[in-house]
Parts: structure tokens; sequence; C-alpha cells
């Protein structure tokens, strides 16, 4: 039997919660994560429509990148959008999950996407997500330092940027002496014992900590394991906010917006003065992305494509930086796909839906 906590957990693997911003609000937003779960609907934002899909398809579980509550519900009396999603899917037994911020951050998430669509390429993250990096400091005897160091490196630990299986060791001797109670894998109780060790230290993404430390417990040979972990006030270069990299093909302004609006299926887009510089050098930052203008800059891209700047953001750019106004749902559009596949490779005998739903609440005419 699969449960809502199965596909939770798939999720959570891909998308961990500690990518998320703090300000979000993603996980299991409505329902039971212990019942079956009969399907997946998967779709942008969860609207009054998508759980209507989701009955009409026997799925009992939305899976959306934008989250249905956002802040705080005092009560819910069906009497806007928000509390009329939440009351049709617990009086149907559908669970909503969100994903959001943990997609934008993520390397492989939305900003990936679509940069891979517009064809820019050799990408890094453009607003590296702060902190987020843990390090473990551990000794072991010499005999058994290489079995930790893998038992360690196969859960994660040791990954850096393009690198893994990454770690700093060093030699020394141990020292213990243990009580009448001890069972010693060296040595014999109420004798100081003296033993050749490695120190092993490697980093870890923060949201391992706990994989890191079940895997020192279990490979170590020592009946009670010496080790610390802290935090590092280093960026993690691997996660977060927009993507930038090179275009595959340098462009006059021009034909760089033409091709944006190709490549997106735009009707319009919004843009501040042309610069007059050739683009190669792109940024992108699905959703909301304004705050990233002066990382765009710092980091010398020609253009950041992005959506929902205010008048006088546009400013901004000056003779510099080609700003570019997509749209909100259009800088994040593949992201539902990006979804789906993921689930439909991870589980290709369970039924996965795409909602067909248009949720964009933004028409033009």
């Amino acid at each position: 039997m699969t449960t809502i906590k199965n596909i939770i957990e798939i999720l959570d693997h891909w998308a961990p919660p500690a990518y998320a911003e703090d300000f979000d609000n993603v996980g299991l937003l409505v329902g039971d994560a212990q019942i079956e779960c009969s399907g997946v609907m998967v779709s942008h934002d969860c609207i009054e429509q998508v759980v209507d899909e989701a009955l009409d398809t026997k799925c009992n579980l939305i899976v959306c990148f934008h989250p249905i509550i956002f802040s705080g519900l005092k009560k819910i009396t069906g009497k806007d959008y928000v509390e009329k999603v939440v009351l049709k899917a617990i009086r149907n037994n559908i669970a909503i999950v969100a994903l959001h911020t943990r997609l934008d951050n993520h390397p492989e998430g939305v900003n990936k996407v679509l940069a891979d669509r517009l064809g820019i390429m050799d990408t890094k993250v453009l607003v590296p997500k702060p902190s987020g990096i843990k390090k473990l400091s551990t000794y072991v005897p010499t005999n058994q330092a290489e079995k930790v160091l893998e038992a360690l490196h196969q859960v994660g630990a040791g990954a850096i940027g393009n690198y893994t299986e990454c770690s700093f060791t060093s030699e020394g001797i141990g020292q213990f002496r243990g009580n009448d109670k001890s069972v010693p894998h060296l040595g014999t109780p109420l004798q100081k014992t003296q033993v050749n060790e490695v120190q092993i230290q490697v980093v870890f993404e923060s949201h391992l900590k706990h994989a890191i430390e079940n895997a020192l417990l279990e490979a170590h040979p020592y009946e009670n394991v010496a080790y610390e972990m802290f935090s590092l006030d280093n960026t993690l270069t691997s996660v977060g906010m927009g993507s930038i990299g090179r275009l595959n093909q340098p462009m006059e302004e021009n034909d760089f917006l033409t091709h944006i609006k190709a490549k997106l299926s735009l009707k319009a887009l919004r843009h501040s003065p042309l610069t007059g510089k050739i683009i190669k050098t792109v940024a992108v930052l699905g959703g909301s992305g304004s705050f990233a203008i002066p990382n765009a800059k710092q980091q010398k891209a020609d253009a950041l494509i992005t959506a929902d700047l205010k008048y006088h953001q546009f400013y901004q750019g000056e003779k510099d930086l080609l700003l570019v106004d997509v749209g909100h749902y259009e800088s994040e559009q593949f992201t539902k796909n990006l979804i789906f596949d993921y689930l439909t490779k991870k589980m290709p005998n369970f039924a996965i839906v795409l909602s067909r739903t248009k949720t964009n609440p933004v028409n033009y005419f």
C-alpha cells in the first residue's frame, strides 16, 4: 500500500524541506498523511477547479507548486477562494502538498528548467542560500577509517558543488579508559588504552544531519562514538535562488527579446530601456525576482529575466543590465511538468496525473 506519507517522503528526498525559505508554507497543507494514496494530481496552483479535476480522476493527493495556504487561517467558512479550496479538499479527503521555494532553491528546479528552455548554458546559482552547511569531525581506528568514510559518503557527506566524497583526514593517538561496565572495541575495561586513530572531517548540507549521524553510529566500531557536528557560516553555493550562465548564441537585444517570447510562448513582455550591449551572460529568476538585480549586476549579467518588477525597479538596470519581466506564471510555467516527470520516473506504475486546468490568473487582451 502506498500512503500519502510515502509520496511526501519521495518529494522530501528530491526537494528537501530545508531548501524552503523561512517565510514560505510548504509540505503537507491539508489532509492525513497516513491514508492510502489512490493517485497524484500535479498542478501549478491548487484552485477549486484543480480539486474538481482530482475528484474526476480519483486522485486523493494534489502536489502543487504554489501553496494555497500561505498565511494563517483563523476561520474556514468558504468566504474566499482559499477557504473554498481547503473546505472542498477536506470534505472529499483530498490532501494537498506544496513545494514552492523548495524548488525555487533547488539546483535542478525552477530556474534550471527556465535557463535550459532559453538556451542558457554552464549555469550556476545566482543568489546562493546563506548557511545551510554543517561539518562533522570524528575519530576512528586507522583500520576502520575507510569503512566509516564510505558509509558517510553514501548518505551525502562530503558533497561540495561538482565534487563528491570530499574529506580531510589526519592521524593521531586516541586515548580512553572504560569503566567496569564498558565493552570496548579495543582495549580492556579499567585500563588506559591508546589507539592509532584517524580524524575524519566532512561537510554536508544541514538537512542531511540525521542521516549522517545514523550512518556514523552504525558504521563506527566504538561503543561510544566521539564526534562533533557544528554549523558553518559558508554559503551553500549549489543551492539558492536564480541561475546565471552564458547564452548558447550571443544576440542583439531585440533579437534576444524575440527569442524569449518564442521560447516562453509569450504574447507580451516588459523590459527596461535597451543598453546597446550584445547579450551574452543571462540571469534568470522565476517568480518575483527584483531582489536579485544587485546580484545580476555584480556577476556581470547582460540581462536578468524575472517577473513582478515594479515601475521604479525598471530604472535599476541603468545602462548595465537589461531587465525583462516575462510574467510570474510564465517564468514558472514548466514547473508542474518538472514535478510530474520526477514522480513518474520514481513511480512508473503509479497513477500520476498532470492537471489540465489553466491556473494563471492573469489574462491578456
